[in-house]
């Protein structure tokens, strides 16, 4: 049938959900993708833009095989059910069969390869990993060094399995590479170091040597969540959850083909790069293009994006909006893109403008949608075939619920939101996880609504009549750069840990390439003297993860606070937006321009604008910026 508005998603569930055949695990789920089209093209890599058209490939069979073999060797290395293996990879074949052979033995754990050192052993620690996958020594990479350098730190760490470049370059480098690695092992022979291609070349590729049967309730992976900085949450995960997900997703899209080709550049460790660019077309009998280590930050891949759409025929691809607004800077005139249906954009809000524009000179349809690692991935996204409201993330995805619920002072369910009431989004459904492994993280996580279980996701939305859900705010305060979340608290103690200063707050301002980039207001103690610039100069010293680093930081006679004494970000916000849409006109040359910035019941915070004639010139500049904007006469 073709899913086009909320009464067919309806539809769909008239048949139960346990009448649908779904698989019970991610691995059983590729067993019979690789069953129906043994054949079909599955997986293509490239590790050089330069030289993308030269392409690493396997049918499903193969695919299904290293999966395979990869769990076989996991299996060896001592990984039971329940047992942790982690990885630290950039995009490489080698790291979806990790991911999938991972969690056919055991629980895959994806760590982030631009944390800090200390960050990683910490979140290693935590899972009590015994197994890592991580690349080997390679020349202009520091994967190996950073873990290296924290081995001593890793009690429950058993083995490490290296992960060579050398399939994919060429000759003369090989030997560079061979020769890093005998010189590593001499320096770390205290564990227990494995070559992944040794491995996999002594594993049977037709079976599960555990002969492990897999239910859906259990675990299959640790996702990180929460933020970049400090140590993020990490949120423990279900075969069921993830093999429903995936299915959902694909049901979203009908009528849709397979044998689809998608491109995927975000990066594995994501959510979005493992399940709508991985499991999710891998179940449908599509093709991946898995574009360089580095995803769309690889060099020469947004240059030269468009000529690959050409040559792969691709189909969909997903990004942020840091992506798109990138690919509109590249010259697509006099390609041939026709085999482009549409595109995904999710992690971030999409600016109105941006996305229009994107559409206008491409032609290509681009699909807002919401989700999270809490949830597998999806929750909510516009129906490829029917409205696409612009602005809003769509309609709910099968057999999942989500509701825009107002809370009572304590956190319980009070009622249901109205029609274009703003409220809290909660989900409740077959794709959600089973919960953060440190249980102080759990509190307040679910609501409690007519004796069933609803998963409050921090963010703030509205559902128009129609059942689009449209968000205005994120509770939790997370700022959201490029797609990245990164946690203000992490900021706002280092901050405060220098002497002159009383109180701090980070925030995420309006910013045009990355959708918000995060800055900081401070209040210094009372007869103390300091300049934003030291404290700037203390804040790169002190902020391990450099995407946390505020951009700017502003010294306040007194921060705004609410009637109790905290803080009151919003007025902080309102502040950023003023300031971004002032500073747009001051570029312009334009003076005589009046904004107040307001906090709107339906829309969240507002720029109420007056610029008379100017209004013309400044919009569009401004449409691409993702908070709402009121033209005043």
């Amino acid at each position: 049938m073709t899913v086009q508005t909320l009464s067919d998603i309806e539809s769909l569930e008239r048949v139960p959900l346990s009448e649908r055949g779904l698989a019970s695990s991610t691995y059983e789920a590729l067993r019979q993708a690789a069953k129906c089209t043994p054949r079909a093209p599955a997986l293509s890599f490239f590790a050089n833009a330069a030289d993308f058209k030269r392409t690493c490939e396997w049918n499903y069979s193969q695919l299904f095989a290293d999966i395979t073999r990869a769990a076989n060797a996991f299996h060896d290395l001592g990984i039971k059910p329940g047992e942790v293996l982690a990885f630290i990879l950039p995009n490489l074949p080698e790291t979806h069969f990790t991911i999938w052979g991972g969690e056919a033995a055991g629980i895959v754990m994806a760590i982030n390869p631009l944390l800090e050192a200390k960050q990683m052993a910490g979140l290693l620690n935590a899972a009590k990993a015994s197994v890592v996958v991580t690349l080997a020594p390679t020349p202009g990479s520091d994967l190996w060094p950073k873990l290296a350098s924290q081995l001593d730190q890793l009690p429950a760490l058993r083995s490490v399995v290296w992960v060579s470049m050398e399939p994919y370059v060429a000759e003369p480098v090989c030997g560079i590479l061979q020769a890093m690695a005998l010189k590593e092992r001499d320096l770390h022979n205290g564990i227990a170091i494995h070559d992944w291609l040794s491995l996999m070349n002594t594993q049977p590729h037709t079976h599960l040597i555990s002969g492990r049967q897999i239910r859906q309730d259990e675990c299959s992976s640790y996702i990180c969540t929460g933020g970049t900085t400090g140590l993020p949450k990490i949120a423990a995960r279900t075969h069921g959850s993830e093999v429903f997900n995936a299915w959902a997703m694909a049901a979203h899209m009908q009528p849709r083909t397979s044998g689809q080709v998608i491109f995927c550049g975000l990066p594995l460790f994501h959510v979005n790069g493992q399940m709508v660019t991985g499991l999710m077309p891998w179940t449908q009998g599509d093709h991946v293009i898995l574009g360089t280590p580095q995803g769309y930050r690889g060099e020469g891949v947004i240059p030269r994006f468009w000529e690959m759409v050409e040559h792969f025929g691709i189909n969909f691809f997903s990004g942020v909006p840091t992506v798109y607004a990138a690919l509109l800077q590249n010259e697509w005139q006099g390609r041939d893109l026709s085999s482009l249906r549409y595109a995904m954009c999710g992690a971030a809000p999409m600016p109105a403008e941006l996305l229009r524009e994107f559409e206008r000179r491409t032609g290509l349809k681009i699909l807002e949608g919401y989700g999270l690692t809490e949830g597998a991935c999806v929750s909510s996204i516009n129906p490829p075939h029917g409205e696409r409201r612009i602005g809003s993330i769509g309609i709910r995805i099968a057999y999942q619920n989500m509701r825009s619920v107002v809370l009572n002072d304590a956190g319980e369910y009070l009622r249901d939101a109205n029609v274009d009431e703003i409220g809290l989004i909660t989900i409740s459904g077959p794709n959600l996880f089973d919960g953060y492994l440190e249980e102080r993280h759990n509190q307040g996580l679910w609501v409690d609504i007519d004796g069933q279980r609803w998963l409050n996701t921090g963010d703030l939305g509205r559902q128009d009549a129609q059942g689009y859900f449209w968000l205005t705010g994120r509770k939790k305060e997370l700022i959201i750069r490029g797609g990245h979340n990164i946690d203000p608290k992490q900021i706002e103690e280092v901050l405060q840990a220098h002497p002159a200063v009383a109180l701090a707050a980070a925030i995420g301002s309006p910013d045009v390439y990355s959708g918000e980039v995060p800055v900081a207001y401070v209040q210094l103690r009372p007869g103390q003297v300091c300049k934003a610039e030291e404290l700037e100069a203390f804040a790169h010293l002190h902020i391990s993860e450099r995407a946390a680093v505020p951009k700017r930081i502003e010294i306040l006679e007194a921060l705004p606070l609410t009637a109790v004494g905290k803080i009151f970000k919003p007025a902080l916000q309102q502040r950023e937006i003023a300031r971004v849409v002032q500073q747009e006109a001051g570029r312009l040359g334009l003076s005589d321009i009046a904004v107040e910035v307001v906090q709107d019941t339906r829309r969240g915070p507002v720029a109420c604008i007056r610029a008379g004639a100017d209004q013309e010139i400044l919009a569009p500049l401004l449409g691409h910026y993702s908070f709402q904007i009121e033209w005043l006469t």
